[in-house]
């Protein structure tokens, strides 16, 4: 009997066919990991290149800026008359008794433990925040006691100084009467702006202030913020 592969003839039992290569799982395996492996890192190469990174923010100086929308106003606005610089002060009808000048506003506070809030600017003539401040407080408290400066202050959202003092004024009964004084100042354009509040010392607690532990001490200071953070220069955005 003939065997034919191939266009050639053998003779019965003399040829045997090659035995067929097979492949083992592992090694299937082992190629599939790889390849799933390669397109995994090549998705993440290419999502890292198309990703923007975050922006990172250093505050202060660098706070970012406030979500886009129109501003809304709740209190009236002092304007300065050379329009170097506005600023918010408690509306008509609140706790306040509210003058105006021709350098800003101020707010004496009628309720409470009661005090004084002043919003208004002066000249820089190239001093720093720090020097305008201590010359403000020795030249209207000439007697008092530094208590501590208020760490990262800002007034309009521009870096300044802040500091709280205490003085003891005597009244008419002979006694003295601890009164505690903040004053912050922030300077753009060599125009300082400044917020300054004085009242009776009035220890924070969970029975007074804002319940929170608070080196204030000041009822007046709670409603101080918002105006400190008011102050525009001229050509500030609107927020």
């Amino acid at each position: 009997m003939t065997t034919i592969v191939q266009g050639y003839s053998t003779h019965a039992g003399t040829y045997t066919a090659p035995a067929l290569r097979k492949t083992s799982h592992r090694r299937l395996l082992v190629v599939w990991v790889a390849a799933i492996g390669l397109v995994a890192a090549g998705l993440v190469a290419m999502s890292g290149a198309l990703e923007k990174p975050s922006p990172r923010y250093v505050c202060p100086p660098d706070c970012g800026r406030p979500p886009m929308g129109l501003p809304v106003t709740i209190n009236p606005r002092f304007v300065a008359p050379d329009g170097a610089f506005s600023v918010a002060y408690p509306a008509e009808g609140t706790a306040y008794n509210v003058t105006a000048g021709d350098r800003g506003v101020t707010a004496d506070l009628l309720a409470g433990d009661g005090g004084t809030m002043r919003l208004f600017s002066e000249p820089a003539a190239g001093r720093t925040p720090k020097q305008i401040a201590d010359q403000l407080v020795k030249a209207t408290f000439p007697d008092t006691k530094m208590a501590y400066e208020i760490p990262n202050a800002m007034v309009g959202y521009q870096p300044g100084y802040g500091l709280v003092a205490d003085c003891w004024p005597q009244g008419s009964n002979a006694s003295y009467t601890r009164m505690r004084v903040v004053v912050m100042v922030a300077v753009k354009n060599d125009l300082a702006l400044v917020a300054g509040a004085v009242g009776p010392y009035h220890a924070f607690g969970p029975d007074f202030g804002s319940g929170k532990p608070s080196a204030a001490n000041l009822q007046i200071a709670l409603d101080m913020g918002k105006y400190v953070n008011s102050f525009h220069w001229r050509g500030d955005p609107a927020r």
